[in-house]
Protein backbone atom coordinates (compact mmCIF):
# COMPACT_ATOMS: atom_id res chain seq x y z
CA UNK A 1 0.00 0.00 0.00
CA UNK A 2 2.59 2.53 0.92
CA UNK A 3 4.44 1.88 -2.91
CA UNK A 4 1.16 2.31 -4.69
CA UNK A 5 0.51 5.43 -2.85
CA UNK A 6 4.23 6.79 -3.32
CA UNK A 7 3.85 5.77 -7.33
CA UNK A 8 0.28 7.73 -7.15
CA UNK A 9 2.25 10.73 -5.74
CA UNK A 10 5.17 10.48 -8.48
CA UNK A 11 2.31 10.23 -10.95
CA UNK A 12 0.77 13.18 -9.72
CA UNK A 13 3.50 15.21 -9.67
CA UNK A 14 4.29 14.01 -13.16
CA UNK A 15 1.37 15.47 -14.60
CA UNK A 16 1.21 18.54 -12.19
CA UNK A 17 4.24 19.52 -14.10
CA UNK A 18 3.02 18.49 -17.38
CA UNK A 19 6.68 16.77 -17.25
CA UNK A 20 5.10 13.68 -19.82
CA UNK A 21 5.36 16.83 -22.70
CA UNK A 22 9.27 15.93 -21.93
CA UNK A 23 9.03 12.30 -23.22
CA UNK A 24 8.39 10.40 -26.12
CA UNK A 25 5.30 8.89 -25.41
CA UNK A 26 5.82 6.79 -28.42
CA UNK A 27 8.84 5.12 -27.06
CA UNK A 28 6.98 4.09 -23.95
CA UNK A 29 5.40 0.79 -22.96
CA UNK A 30 1.30 0.64 -23.26
CA UNK A 31 0.58 0.61 -19.08
CA UNK A 32 2.79 3.81 -18.79
CA UNK A 33 1.31 5.30 -21.54
CA UNK A 34 -1.65 4.95 -20.14
CA UNK A 35 -0.63 5.79 -16.49
CA UNK A 36 0.17 9.58 -17.73
CA UNK A 37 -2.99 9.53 -20.37
CA UNK A 38 -5.35 11.45 -17.67
CA UNK A 39 -1.85 14.76 -17.47
CA UNK A 40 -3.79 15.49 -20.52
CA UNK A 41 -6.32 16.91 -18.43
CA UNK A 42 -4.26 19.41 -16.30
CA UNK A 43 -4.19 21.35 -19.75
CA UNK A 44 -1.07 22.98 -21.35
CA UNK A 45 1.85 23.29 -19.67
CA UNK A 46 2.55 26.73 -18.33
CA UNK A 47 6.14 27.44 -17.05
CA UNK A 48 9.75 26.75 -18.92
CA UNK A 49 10.64 23.10 -19.03
CA UNK A 50 13.79 23.42 -16.58
CA UNK A 51 11.49 24.84 -14.17
CA UNK A 52 9.03 22.75 -14.30
CA UNK A 53 11.99 19.28 -13.75
CA UNK A 54 12.92 21.68 -10.79
CA UNK A 55 10.26 22.15 -8.94
CA UNK A 56 8.70 18.26 -9.36
CA UNK A 57 12.28 16.81 -8.45
CA UNK A 58 12.19 19.10 -5.16
CA UNK A 59 8.61 18.14 -4.68
CA UNK A 60 9.60 14.38 -4.82
CA UNK A 61 12.06 14.65 -1.82
CA UNK A 62 15.77 13.79 -1.87
CA UNK A 63 16.68 10.76 -4.40
CA UNK A 64 14.84 13.07 -6.51
CA UNK A 65 16.71 15.68 -5.97
CA UNK A 66 20.24 14.28 -5.43
CA UNK A 67 19.58 12.44 -9.27
CA UNK A 68 18.62 16.49 -10.72
CA UNK A 69 22.03 17.39 -8.35
CA UNK A 70 23.77 14.65 -10.90
CA UNK A 71 22.20 16.26 -13.90
CA UNK A 72 22.91 19.98 -13.11
CA UNK A 73 26.89 18.89 -13.82
CA UNK A 74 26.21 17.73 -17.28
CA UNK A 75 25.84 21.04 -19.23
CA UNK A 76 27.27 18.49 -22.44
CA UNK A 77 24.41 16.16 -21.83
CA UNK A 78 21.66 18.22 -20.47
CA UNK A 79 19.96 21.18 -22.27
CA UNK A 80 20.94 24.63 -21.33
CA UNK A 81 17.75 25.76 -20.23
CA UNK A 82 17.24 22.63 -18.04
CA UNK A 83 20.63 22.58 -16.38
CA UNK A 84 20.05 26.55 -15.28
CA UNK A 85 17.53 25.83 -13.32
CA UNK A 86 17.97 22.87 -11.72
CA UNK A 87 21.64 23.82 -10.63
CA UNK A 88 19.64 25.37 -8.24
CA UNK A 89 18.63 22.24 -5.98
CA UNK A 90 22.82 22.48 -4.79
CA UNK A 91 21.61 24.43 -1.91
CA UNK A 92 18.19 25.90 -2.68
CA UNK A 93 16.06 23.25 -1.34
CA UNK A 94 12.98 25.01 0.77
CA UNK A 95 14.24 24.75 4.88
CA UNK A 96 11.66 23.64 7.82
CA UNK A 97 11.46 25.16 10.89
CA UNK A 98 14.03 26.70 13.24
CA UNK A 99 12.16 26.15 16.05
CA UNK A 100 12.27 22.18 14.66
CA UNK A 101 16.05 22.29 14.17
CA UNK A 102 16.62 23.58 18.05
CA UNK A 103 14.75 20.86 18.99
CA UNK A 104 16.11 18.53 17.44
CA UNK A 105 19.96 19.50 18.55
CA UNK A 106 18.85 19.55 22.29
CA UNK A 107 17.01 16.50 22.27
CA UNK A 108 20.24 14.53 21.00
CA UNK A 109 22.44 16.68 22.80
CA UNK A 110 20.87 16.74 25.82
CA UNK A 111 21.13 20.42 27.13
CA UNK A 112 19.41 23.67 26.15
CA UNK A 113 21.39 25.62 23.04
CA UNK A 114 22.07 28.70 24.91
CA UNK A 115 24.01 26.26 27.53
CA UNK A 116 26.05 24.71 24.48
CA UNK A 117 26.58 27.69 22.05
CA UNK A 118 28.02 31.51 22.65
CA UNK A 119 26.27 31.78 19.57
CA UNK A 120 23.14 30.44 17.42
CA UNK A 121 21.62 31.76 14.13
CA UNK A 122 18.06 30.59 13.87
CA UNK A 123 18.05 31.51 10.24
CA UNK A 124 19.47 28.11 8.25
CA UNK A 125 23.19 29.13 6.53
CA UNK A 126 21.87 26.05 3.82
CA UNK A 127 19.07 23.88 3.23
CA UNK A 128 20.06 20.81 1.80
CA UNK A 129 17.77 17.37 0.51
CA UNK A 130 19.14 15.24 3.57
CA UNK A 131 19.89 18.10 6.26
CA UNK A 132 19.72 21.56 7.30
CA UNK A 133 22.64 23.38 8.89
CA UNK A 134 22.78 26.95 10.45
CA UNK A 135 25.71 28.88 12.21
CA UNK A 136 27.03 29.05 15.48
CA UNK A 137 29.90 29.93 17.60
CA UNK A 138 31.44 27.73 20.52
CA UNK A 139 31.51 28.70 23.78
CA UNK A 140 35.53 28.60 23.73
CA UNK A 141 35.17 30.70 20.58
CA UNK A 142 35.60 28.62 17.21
CA UNK A 143 32.97 29.35 14.85
CA UNK A 144 31.05 26.08 13.32
CA UNK A 145 28.55 25.06 11.79
CA UNK A 146 25.74 22.50 13.05
CA UNK A 147 24.35 20.06 11.03
CA UNK A 148 21.04 17.90 11.28
CA UNK A 149 18.40 15.70 9.50
CA UNK A 150 15.30 16.78 8.96
CA UNK A 151 12.08 15.64 10.17
CA UNK A 152 10.41 12.27 9.26
CA UNK A 153 13.33 11.91 6.08
CA UNK A 154 14.18 8.18 7.00
CA UNK A 155 10.60 7.29 6.58
CA UNK A 156 10.40 9.48 3.04
CA UNK A 157 13.78 8.19 2.32
CA UNK A 158 12.21 4.22 3.23
CA UNK A 159 8.81 4.88 1.21
CA UNK A 160 11.28 6.18 -2.06
CA UNK A 161 13.77 2.73 -2.10
CA UNK A 162 10.46 0.49 -1.30
CA UNK A 163 9.77 1.81 -4.92
CA UNK A 164 12.34 1.99 -6.23
CA UNK A 165 13.19 -1.84 -5.43
CA UNK A 166 9.86 -2.82 -6.79
CA UNK A 167 10.70 -0.97 -10.11
CA UNK A 168 13.92 -2.60 -10.26
CA UNK A 169 12.10 -6.02 -9.76
CA UNK A 170 10.17 -5.18 -12.77
CA UNK A 171 12.94 -4.20 -15.05
CA UNK A 172 14.93 -6.93 -13.97
CA UNK A 173 11.21 -9.57 -15.00
CA UNK A 174 10.13 -7.50 -18.11
CA UNK A 175 13.24 -6.39 -19.63
CA UNK A 176 15.96 -7.49 -22.47
CA UNK A 177 18.51 -5.43 -20.66
CA UNK A 178 17.06 -6.52 -16.56
CA UNK A 179 19.74 -8.89 -16.51
CA UNK A 180 22.59 -6.90 -17.66
CA UNK A 181 21.42 -3.70 -15.58
CA UNK A 182 21.17 -5.72 -12.26
CA UNK A 183 19.17 -3.37 -11.14
CA UNK A 184 17.63 -5.23 -8.07
CA UNK A 185 21.74 -5.18 -6.36
CA UNK A 186 22.32 -1.05 -7.88
CA UNK A 187 19.12 0.04 -5.69
CA UNK A 188 20.68 -2.09 -2.62
CA UNK A 189 23.92 -0.77 -3.29
CA UNK A 190 22.05 2.62 -3.32
CA UNK A 191 19.90 1.65 -0.01
CA UNK A 192 22.97 1.08 1.73
CA UNK A 193 24.56 4.56 0.99
CA UNK A 194 21.62 6.65 1.47
CA UNK A 195 20.85 4.84 4.82
CA UNK A 196 24.56 5.48 5.87
CA UNK A 197 23.86 9.45 5.09
CA UNK A 198 21.33 9.64 7.64
CA UNK A 199 24.27 8.65 10.21
CA UNK A 200 25.81 11.60 11.10
CA UNK A 201 28.65 10.11 13.03
CA UNK A 202 29.35 7.94 9.89
CA UNK A 203 29.36 11.23 7.70
CA UNK A 204 31.87 12.77 10.59
CA UNK A 205 34.05 9.77 10.28
CA UNK A 206 34.47 10.04 6.50
CA UNK A 207 35.05 13.90 7.32
CA UNK A 208 38.13 13.48 9.75
CA UNK A 209 39.67 10.63 6.88
CA UNK A 210 39.44 12.71 4.22
CA UNK A 211 40.93 15.28 6.42
CA UNK A 212 43.41 13.18 7.28
CA UNK A 213 44.41 12.02 3.95
CA UNK A 214 45.04 15.28 2.78
CA UNK A 215 46.70 16.91 5.32
CA UNK A 216 49.02 19.78 4.66
CA UNK A 217 47.86 19.57 0.88
CA UNK A 218 47.71 22.33 -1.76
CA UNK A 219 44.79 20.57 -2.94
CA UNK A 220 42.22 20.48 -0.47
CA UNK A 221 41.02 21.58 2.70
CA UNK A 222 38.83 19.28 5.03
CA UNK A 223 36.91 21.23 7.59
CA UNK A 224 37.72 19.64 11.25
CA UNK A 225 35.16 17.64 13.16
CA UNK A 226 34.39 18.64 16.96
CA UNK A 227 33.37 15.42 18.00
CA UNK A 228 32.03 16.45 21.78
CA UNK A 229 29.52 17.71 20.05
CA UNK A 230 28.47 15.33 17.29
CA UNK A 231 26.94 11.76 17.17
CA UNK A 232 24.49 10.26 14.80
CA UNK A 233 22.09 13.45 15.00
CA UNK A 234 24.39 15.77 15.01
CA UNK A 235 27.44 16.81 13.43
CA UNK A 236 29.36 19.60 14.64
CA UNK A 237 32.24 20.86 11.73
CA UNK A 238 34.67 23.80 11.63
CA UNK A 239 33.28 26.66 9.49
CA UNK A 240 34.64 27.42 6.42
CA UNK A 241 34.85 30.53 4.17
CA UNK A 242 35.21 29.89 0.43
CA UNK A 243 33.56 31.17 -2.59
CA UNK A 244 31.06 28.80 -4.23
CA UNK A 245 33.04 27.10 -6.80
CA UNK A 246 29.89 27.65 -8.96
CA UNK A 247 29.95 31.64 -8.43
CA UNK A 248 32.05 32.40 -11.79
CA UNK A 249 32.06 36.04 -11.37
CA UNK A 250 33.10 36.30 -7.88
CA UNK A 251 35.87 33.58 -8.70
CA UNK A 252 36.80 36.13 -11.60
CA UNK A 253 37.01 38.90 -9.35
CA UNK A 254 39.30 37.25 -7.26
CA UNK A 255 42.25 36.30 -10.02
CA UNK A 256 41.44 32.76 -9.94
CA UNK A 257 43.56 30.56 -12.62
CA UNK A 258 40.36 28.65 -13.83
CA UNK A 259 42.97 26.01 -15.85
CA UNK A 260 44.89 25.62 -12.70
CA UNK A 261 41.46 25.03 -11.00
CA UNK A 262 39.99 22.47 -13.09
CA UNK A 263 43.13 20.83 -13.45
CA UNK A 264 43.33 20.17 -9.80
CA UNK A 265 39.78 19.19 -9.33
CA UNK A 266 40.68 16.46 -11.91
CA UNK A 267 44.48 15.73 -9.75
CA UNK A 268 42.20 15.82 -6.63
CA UNK A 269 39.94 12.74 -8.33
CA UNK A 270 42.50 10.50 -9.24
CA UNK A 271 44.10 11.22 -6.06
CA UNK A 272 41.52 9.99 -4.04
CA UNK A 273 40.51 6.99 -6.11
CA UNK A 274 44.14 5.21 -6.53
CA UNK A 275 46.02 6.27 -3.93
CA UNK A 276 44.06 6.37 -0.59
CA UNK A 277 40.99 4.11 -2.09
CA UNK A 278 38.78 6.70 -0.95
CA UNK A 279 36.62 8.74 -2.80
CA UNK A 280 33.97 11.71 -2.50
CA UNK A 281 31.36 10.62 -4.26
CA UNK A 282 28.79 13.78 -3.91
CA UNK A 283 31.14 15.95 -4.91
CA UNK A 284 27.98 17.85 -6.96
CA UNK A 285 29.17 21.81 -6.85
CA UNK A 286 26.77 23.04 -3.62
CA UNK A 287 29.56 20.51 -1.84
CA UNK A 288 32.58 22.22 -3.05
CA UNK A 289 34.04 25.96 -2.15
CA UNK A 290 37.26 27.27 -3.40
CA UNK A 291 40.08 29.16 -1.07
CA UNK A 292 41.13 31.91 -3.49
CA UNK A 293 44.09 33.55 -0.85
CA UNK A 294 46.36 32.11 -3.37
CA UNK A 295 44.12 32.64 -7.04
CA UNK A 296 47.67 31.30 -8.73
CA UNK A 297 47.18 28.42 -6.80
CA UNK A 298 43.15 28.02 -5.58
CA UNK A 299 42.51 24.54 -3.33
CA UNK A 300 39.57 23.20 -2.90
CA UNK A 301 37.24 23.47 -0.14
CA UNK A 302 35.20 20.70 0.60
CA UNK A 303 32.17 19.92 2.65
CA UNK A 304 29.29 17.16 3.03
CA UNK A 305 31.44 13.49 3.80
CA UNK A 306 28.52 11.70 3.57
CA UNK A 307 28.76 9.57 0.66
CA UNK A 308 32.34 7.70 0.35
CA UNK A 309 33.63 5.12 -2.13
CA UNK A 310 36.20 2.39 -2.59
CA UNK A 311 37.04 0.00 -4.45
CA UNK A 312 38.63 -3.24 -4.75
CA UNK A 313 42.51 -3.82 -5.37
CA UNK A 314 41.51 -5.87 -8.54
CA UNK A 315 39.05 -3.09 -9.93
CA UNK A 316 41.83 -0.19 -9.39
CA UNK A 317 44.13 -2.26 -11.82
CA UNK A 318 41.09 -2.92 -14.05
CA UNK A 319 39.81 0.99 -14.56
CA UNK A 320 44.03 2.32 -14.80
CA UNK A 321 44.51 0.21 -17.21
CA UNK A 322 41.50 0.33 -19.34
CA UNK A 323 41.43 4.27 -19.16
CA UNK A 324 45.52 4.02 -20.55
CA UNK A 325 44.11 1.86 -23.12
CA UNK A 326 41.70 4.15 -24.34
CA UNK A 327 44.14 6.67 -23.81
CA UNK A 328 46.79 4.97 -26.31
CA UNK A 329 43.37 3.91 -28.56
CA UNK A 330 44.25 0.47 -27.98
CA UNK A 331 41.04 -1.11 -28.61
CA UNK A 332 41.95 -5.10 -28.05
CA UNK A 333 43.03 -4.83 -24.65
CA UNK A 334 40.14 -2.65 -23.52
CA UNK A 335 38.31 -5.63 -24.55
CA UNK A 336 41.10 -8.24 -23.03
CA UNK A 337 40.54 -6.26 -19.62
CA UNK A 338 36.81 -6.26 -19.91
CA UNK A 339 36.84 -10.02 -20.23
CA UNK A 340 39.58 -10.67 -17.18
CA UNK A 341 37.22 -8.58 -15.18
CA UNK A 342 34.42 -10.45 -15.58
CA UNK A 343 32.42 -7.79 -16.54
CA UNK A 344 31.62 -9.37 -19.74
CA UNK A 345 31.29 -13.19 -20.20
CA UNK A 346 34.42 -15.21 -20.81
CA UNK A 347 32.79 -16.48 -23.98
CA UNK A 348 32.43 -12.99 -25.61
CA UNK A 349 34.44 -13.05 -29.17
CA UNK A 350 37.34 -10.87 -28.22
CA UNK A 351 37.60 -9.54 -31.99
CA UNK A 352 33.68 -8.70 -32.23
CA UNK A 353 34.10 -7.08 -28.96
CA UNK A 354 37.25 -5.42 -29.82
CA UNK A 355 35.37 -3.81 -33.55
CA UNK A 356 32.58 -2.64 -31.38
CA UNK A 357 35.08 -0.61 -29.10
CA UNK A 358 36.76 0.85 -31.37
CA UNK A 359 33.54 1.69 -33.67
CA UNK A 360 32.42 3.75 -30.76
CA UNK A 361 35.80 5.09 -29.59
CA UNK A 362 37.83 6.20 -32.88
CA UNK A 363 35.32 8.71 -34.10
CA UNK A 364 35.59 10.55 -30.86
CA UNK A 365 39.01 10.26 -30.82
CA UNK A 366 39.40 12.53 -34.54
CA UNK A 367 38.18 15.62 -32.43
CA UNK A 368 40.75 17.92 -30.90
CA UNK A 369 41.47 16.40 -27.06
CA UNK A 370 39.93 19.38 -25.39
CA UNK A 371 36.64 18.66 -26.75
CA UNK A 372 36.79 14.99 -26.11
CA UNK A 373 34.03 14.00 -23.02
CA UNK A 374 34.81 11.00 -21.23
CA UNK A 375 31.10 10.70 -20.15
CA UNK A 376 30.09 10.75 -24.17
CA UNK A 377 32.64 7.94 -24.60
CA UNK A 378 31.20 5.84 -21.09
CA UNK A 379 27.43 6.43 -22.26
CA UNK A 380 28.01 5.37 -26.13
CA UNK A 381 29.97 2.47 -25.11
CA UNK A 382 27.31 1.38 -22.26
CA UNK A 383 24.97 1.24 -25.32
CA UNK A 384 27.43 -0.33 -27.60
CA UNK A 385 28.05 -3.40 -25.51
CA UNK A 386 24.82 -4.57 -24.78
CA UNK A 387 24.83 -6.76 -27.55
CA UNK A 388 27.91 -8.26 -25.45
CA UNK A 389 26.08 -8.83 -21.95
CA UNK A 390 27.82 -6.29 -20.04
CA UNK A 391 26.32 -6.21 -16.35
CA UNK A 392 26.42 -3.33 -14.39
CA UNK A 393 28.93 -3.37 -11.40
CA UNK A 394 27.00 -2.02 -8.22
CA UNK A 395 30.61 -1.34 -6.99
CA UNK A 396 31.45 0.88 -9.36
CA UNK A 397 28.18 2.97 -9.82
CA UNK A 398 29.30 5.36 -7.45
CA UNK A 399 33.05 6.05 -9.26
CA UNK A 400 31.12 6.43 -12.58
CA UNK A 401 28.56 9.16 -11.31
CA UNK A 402 31.46 10.94 -9.18
CA UNK A 403 33.72 10.96 -12.67
CA UNK A 404 30.24 12.05 -14.45
CA UNK A 405 30.48 14.88 -11.38
CA UNK A 406 34.45 15.51 -12.25
CA UNK A 407 34.27 15.98 -15.81
CA UNK A 408 31.38 18.61 -16.01
CA UNK A 409 32.07 20.67 -13.16
CA UNK A 410 35.07 20.83 -14.64
CA UNK A 411 34.17 21.86 -17.91
CA UNK A 412 31.94 24.50 -16.23
CA UNK A 413 35.41 26.11 -14.65
CA UNK A 414 37.52 26.23 -17.75
CA UNK A 415 35.71 24.42 -21.31
CA UNK A 416 39.69 23.67 -22.72
CA UNK A 417 39.85 21.13 -20.57
CA UNK A 418 41.95 18.40 -21.52
CA UNK A 419 40.92 15.68 -19.04
CA UNK A 420 43.03 12.96 -20.83
CA UNK A 421 46.05 15.25 -20.31
CA UNK A 422 45.81 15.61 -16.75
CA UNK A 423 45.16 12.01 -15.72
CA UNK A 424 47.12 9.87 -17.84
CA UNK A 425 50.85 10.89 -16.31
CA UNK A 426 49.02 10.62 -13.49
CA UNK A 427 48.05 6.70 -14.00
CA UNK A 428 51.01 5.70 -15.59
CA UNK A 429 52.87 6.67 -12.76
CA UNK A 430 50.25 5.01 -10.38
CA UNK A 431 50.88 2.14 -12.31
CA UNK A 432 54.50 1.98 -12.17
CA UNK A 433 54.72 2.81 -8.42
CA UNK A 434 52.11 -0.21 -7.74
CA UNK A 435 54.84 -2.52 -9.30
CA UNK A 436 57.79 -0.59 -8.16
CA UNK A 437 60.87 -2.72 -5.23
CA UNK A 438 59.49 -0.45 -2.79
CA UNK A 439 55.74 -1.26 -3.01
CA UNK A 440 56.67 -5.04 -3.58
CA UNK A 441 58.36 -4.96 -0.34
CA UNK A 442 55.67 -3.20 1.36
CA UNK A 443 53.52 -5.57 0.26
CA UNK A 444 54.97 -8.21 1.29
CA UNK A 445 55.67 -6.85 4.82
CA UNK A 446 51.91 -6.75 5.18
CA UNK A 447 51.12 -10.30 4.51
CA UNK A 448 54.42 -11.33 6.90
CA UNK A 449 52.06 -11.93 10.22
CA UNK A 450 49.56 -14.01 8.20
CA UNK A 451 52.54 -16.23 6.60
CA UNK A 452 53.87 -16.61 9.64
CA UNK A 453 50.79 -17.86 10.65
CA UNK A 454 50.30 -20.31 8.65
CA UNK A 455 54.12 -21.65 8.80
CA UNK A 456 53.47 -24.17 11.86
CA UNK A 457 50.25 -25.70 9.51
CA UNK A 458 52.83 -27.00 7.34
CA UNK A 459 54.36 -29.91 8.98
CA UNK A 460 51.09 -31.48 9.38
CA UNK A 461 50.22 -31.19 5.87
CA UNK A 462 53.51 -32.67 4.92
CA UNK A 463 53.11 -35.77 7.37
CA UNK A 464 49.94 -35.98 6.06
CA UNK A 465 51.20 -36.78 2.72
CA UNK A 466 54.06 -38.83 3.91
CA UNK A 467 50.51 -40.90 5.65
CA UNK A 468 49.23 -40.85 2.42
CA UNK A 469 52.03 -42.40 0.61
CA UNK A 470 52.20 -45.33 3.26
CA UNK A 471 48.38 -45.84 2.09
CA UNK A 472 47.93 -49.14 -0.56
CA UNK A 473 46.94 -48.08 -4.47
CA UNK A 474 43.55 -49.21 -5.90
CA UNK A 475 44.85 -52.26 -7.61
CA UNK A 476 42.43 -51.09 -10.79
CA UNK A 477 45.04 -47.87 -11.38
CA UNK A 478 47.67 -49.05 -9.90
CA UNK A 479 49.53 -51.27 -12.62
CA UNK A 480 52.92 -52.01 -10.82
CA UNK A 481 54.65 -51.26 -7.70
CA UNK A 482 56.47 -48.27 -7.34
CA UNK A 483 60.35 -48.82 -6.96
CA UNK A 484 60.84 -49.12 -3.20
CA UNK A 485 64.13 -46.95 -3.62
CA UNK A 486 61.61 -44.23 -5.12
CA UNK A 487 59.19 -44.58 -2.05
CA UNK A 488 61.58 -44.68 0.68
CA UNK A 489 63.33 -41.44 -1.45
CA UNK A 490 60.12 -39.31 -1.67
CA UNK A 491 59.41 -40.06 2.32
CA UNK A 492 62.84 -39.17 3.11
CA UNK A 493 62.33 -35.85 1.66
CA UNK A 494 58.75 -35.04 3.12
CA UNK A 495 60.16 -36.17 6.43
CA UNK A 496 62.71 -33.65 5.65
CA UNK A 497 60.68 -30.53 4.55
CA UNK A 498 58.89 -31.24 7.26
CA UNK A 499 61.58 -30.56 9.62
CA UNK A 500 62.82 -27.57 7.39
CA UNK A 501 59.34 -26.20 7.53
CA UNK A 502 58.77 -26.45 11.54
CA UNK A 503 62.35 -24.76 12.06
CA UNK A 504 61.47 -22.31 9.94
CA UNK A 505 58.23 -21.01 11.65
CA UNK A 506 60.30 -21.68 15.05
CA UNK A 507 62.95 -19.56 13.60
CA UNK A 508 60.58 -16.93 12.54
CA UNK A 509 58.65 -16.43 15.67
CA UNK A 510 61.55 -15.89 17.47
CA UNK A 511 63.66 -14.14 15.24
CA UNK A 512 61.14 -11.65 13.17
CA UNK A 513 61.03 -8.77 16.18
CA UNK A 514 64.59 -8.54 15.86
CA UNK A 515 64.69 -9.12 12.19
CA UNK A 516 65.60 -6.16 9.37
CA UNK A 517 63.78 -6.20 6.10
CA UNK A 518 67.43 -7.92 4.22
CA UNK A 519 67.25 -10.72 7.08
CA UNK A 520 63.68 -11.44 6.69
CA UNK A 521 64.04 -11.46 2.25
CA UNK A 522 66.80 -13.35 2.98
CA UNK A 523 65.75 -16.01 4.96
CA UNK A 524 62.75 -16.55 2.70
CA UNK A 525 64.90 -17.03 0.05
CA UNK A 526 66.99 -19.74 2.13
CA UNK A 527 64.01 -21.55 3.24
CA UNK A 528 62.81 -21.57 -0.82
CA UNK A 529 65.78 -23.04 -2.11
CA UNK A 530 66.29 -25.74 0.83
CA UNK A 531 62.68 -26.57 -0.25
CA UNK A 532 63.56 -27.22 -3.78
CA UNK A 533 66.61 -28.92 -2.71
CA UNK A 534 64.95 -31.54 -0.58
CA UNK A 535 62.26 -32.08 -3.75
CA UNK A 536 64.62 -32.26 -6.52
Amino acid sequence: MMRLRRLSKILYVVGKYRLDTMLDKTRLPLAVRLALAPAILLGRAQAPRGERLRCALQELGPIFIKFGQLLSTRPDLVPADICAEITQLQDNVPAFSPEVFKTNIESALGGKVEDIFAQFDSQPLASASIAQVHKATLTEGSEVVVKALRPDIEKTIAEDIALLFTLARLLAKYSPDGKRLRPVEVVRDYQAVIFGELNLQSEGANTSLLRHNFENSPLLYVPEVHWPYSNKQVLVMERIHGIPVTNIADLQAAGVDFKCLAERGVEIFFTQVFEHNFFHADMHPGNIFVDASDPEKPRYLAIDCAIMGSLSSADQFYIARSLLAIFKRDYRQVAELHLRSGWVSKDTSIIEFTNAIRAVCEPIFERPLKDISLGHILINLFSTVRQFNMQVQPSLVLLQKTLLNVEGLGRQLYPELDLWTTAQPFLEKWLKDRYSPKALFKQFKDDLPDLLERLPQIPPMLFQALENLQQPQNSCEQTEDPPPQNANRTRIKLFGAAIAGSGLGLLATQWISAMGPTIIVGSVVTASGLLLMLFR
